[in-house]
C-alpha cells in the first residue's frame, strides 16, 4: 500500500502511538461534561500543544482531538450539525504540526463509539452507524488525516460499520476495541474472535489491536490472546497507565513513567508493532517509553507470571477466552 502508515511500517520495527487526549485535555482546563471536540475551533492552540507535546515526546504517530465527533454524540451538547467542521478543523491542526516535524509523523484521525446499541436490542440500524461513521470520516479526510483509527468499540457490528464506511471514504484505517469485561468487550468479544473478525472483513485495517480496558497488565493479556490466534496483520497496544484512582477530587491514573516503560518493552516483545498509550499516559511517560524502546534489546515473548511481576494483578482472573463469562448487555462510550 502507498499511504504513509503503511510505508512507515515497512521500515521500522515497531512505531510509538500518543498517549491520552482526555486526560491531558482536562488538565488544560476541559470541564467534566463538555465535549472536548469544541476546543478544536474555541482553543486550538491548545489542541496544537496537545499534539505537540506527543511529538515532542518522541510518537511517531498521533490521535485526533475526535473521539466524540460522530452526529450521535455531538447531538448530546447539540452540535450534531458541526460533526464535518468539527473534525476538519482538529485534522488540520494535527496535519499542521505533523508536518512541521523533522521527522514522519502520522496523523491518525480518531473516531470513537457511537454510544448507541444496535438493533434488536437497541435502535441503531447498520445503515445509520455506517452513515455517523462516514460523515465523520470525510471531515477528518479534508481536515488532511493519514489514517483513520477507529478505537474503545465493543461490538462486532459497530467494528464492521466503520469498516465499510471508511471504505466509502476510500481512505485507509485501523481499529482497537476495549477488552474491559474479563477479558472480554462490553458486548462479549474475546481476543481471538476479533483476530477472526478482522480477517474477514471485506475493507481489513492495516493494523488492529486494544486501547484502553483496566490496566496494562489486563492489556498485556489480551495481546496475548491475539497473537495465540495467529493474526496476519500488525497489532497496536495502547493501554492505560496503570489503575485509575479517585483523589483531592479528580481521577489519577497510578501508572508511573517507569512502568510504562516496562509496558512499552513487554508490548514490543509480546508482538505488538504499534504501542501507545491510553487514559492517564502524559508525555513524561512516552518518553519514558520511546527511550526504553530504544535502549533495551528485544527479549523473548513474556509469560503471563512475567508481566503481572513487572506491572501488578490482572483485575480479573479469567482471560475471556473460556466459556463461563456471560457478555454484559451494557454499551457505553469513554473518552481518554
Amino acid at each position: 500500500m502507498s499511504d504513509p502508515l503503511s510505508k512507515l511500517l515497512q521500515t521500522q520495527d515497531w512505531l510509538l502511538a500518543d498517549g491520552a487526549t482526555g486526560t491531558n485535555l482536562f488538565n488544560m482546563g476541559l470541564s467534566s461534561g463538555e465535549a472536548p471536540e469544541f476546543w478544536n475551533i474555541d482553543r486550538p492552540d491548545d489542541i496544537r500543544t496537545l499534539y505537540r507535546n506527543a511529538v515532542e515526546a518522541g510518537s511517531d504517530l498521533f490521535l485526533t482531538n475526535t473521539f466524540g465527533g460522530n452526529a450521535s454524540r455531538l447531538k448530546l451538547h447539540g452540535a450534531q450539525g458541526r460533526v464535518r467542521e468539527l473534525n476538519r478543523v482538529s485534522a488540520s491542526l494535527g496535519r499542521e504540526i505533523a508536518d512541521a516535524a523533522n521527522r514522519p509523523v502520522i496523523v491518525a484521525g480518531s473516531v470513537g463509539p457511537t454510544g448507541e446499541i444496535f438493533e434488536p436490542m437497541g435502535t441503531l440500524t447498520h445503515e445509520r452507524a455506517v452513515e455517523m461513521f462516514h460523515e465523520q470520516a470525510e471531515g477528518l479526510k479534508e481536515g488532511g488525516v493519514d489514517v483513520l483509527w477507529v478505537e474503545t468499540i465493543s461490538s462486532a457490528e459497530e467494528f464492521k460499520a466503520a469498516a465499510e464506511a471508511f471504505l466509502m471514504a476510500g481512505m485507509p484505517w485501523c481499529g482497537t476495541m476495549s477488552f474491559d469485561t474479563a477479558g472480554r468487550t462490553m458486548m462479549g468479544l474475546t481476543a481471538a474472535q476479533m483476530v477472526a473478525l478482522v480477517d474477514k472483513l471485506p475493507n481489513p485495517p492495516i493494523a488492529f489491536g486494544a486501547n484502553c480496558g483496566v490496566g496494562a497488565s489486563d492489556l498485556l493479556r489480551t495481546l496475548l490472546g491475539f497473537v495465540a490466534a495467529g493474526p496476519t496483520r500488525p497489532l497496536i497496544a495502547k493501554g492505560n497507565a496503570g489503575i485509575p484512582k479517585y483523589h483531592d477530587g479528580h481521577i489519577h491514573y497510578d501508572g508511573t513513567p517507569e512502568l510504562m516503560a516496562d509496558y512499552a518493552v513487554l508490548a514490543r516483545d509480546i508482538g505488538a508493532t504499534i504501542i501507545g498509550g491510553c487514559c492517564g499516559t502524559m508525555p513524561d511517560h512516552l518518553r519514558a517509553m520511546r527511550a526504553a524502546l530504544e535502549t533495551r534489546p528485544r527479549g523473548t515473548r513474556p509469560t503471563l507470571d512475567e508481566i503481572t511481576a513487572r506491572l501488578g494483578a490482572f483485575s480479573s482472573v479469567s482471560d475471556g477466552s473460556g466459556d463461563d463469562i456471560a457478555p454484559t448487555r451494557e454499551r457505553r462510550g469513554r473518552r481518554h
